[in-house]
């Protein structure tokens, strides 16, 4: 499984979303390494589809199912439905559920 989370330099939510993720992972009792990706300019941005900063995707998939047909990318902060800026645990938990279903 291939969690990453990205993020632009300076984000506030980026270190709450790394934890977030890093409980999520053991309370499953998974070990998965996490990788952190800074995005540091538009075009970049762009290009691997920066839904705003911090983002978390699980095998490339974004975590929050309600964005997942989102085109607005781009250097933002980012929020999260019933949140704020960074995601629930159990949106995480139910991304990674999802994504060990479908391997």
């Amino acid at each position: 499984m291939k969690i990453e989370v990205l993020y632009v330099e300076g984000c506030p939510h980026f270190p709450a979303t790394v934890n977030a993720v890093k409980r999520v992972l053991w309370q499953l009792s998974l070990v998965c390494p996490i990788v952190e990706t800074k995005v540091g300019d538009q075009n970049t941005a762009m290009s691997i589809g920066l839904l705003g900063s911090p983002t978390v995707r699980i095998n490339g998939v974004d975590v929050e199912p309600s964005a997942r047909q989102r085109i607005s990318f781009g250097l933002m902060c980012r929020r999260y439905e019933g949140s704020g800026g960074v995601p629930s645990e159990e949106l995480i938990r139910s991304a990674i559920v999802e994504s060990r279903k479908s391997e």
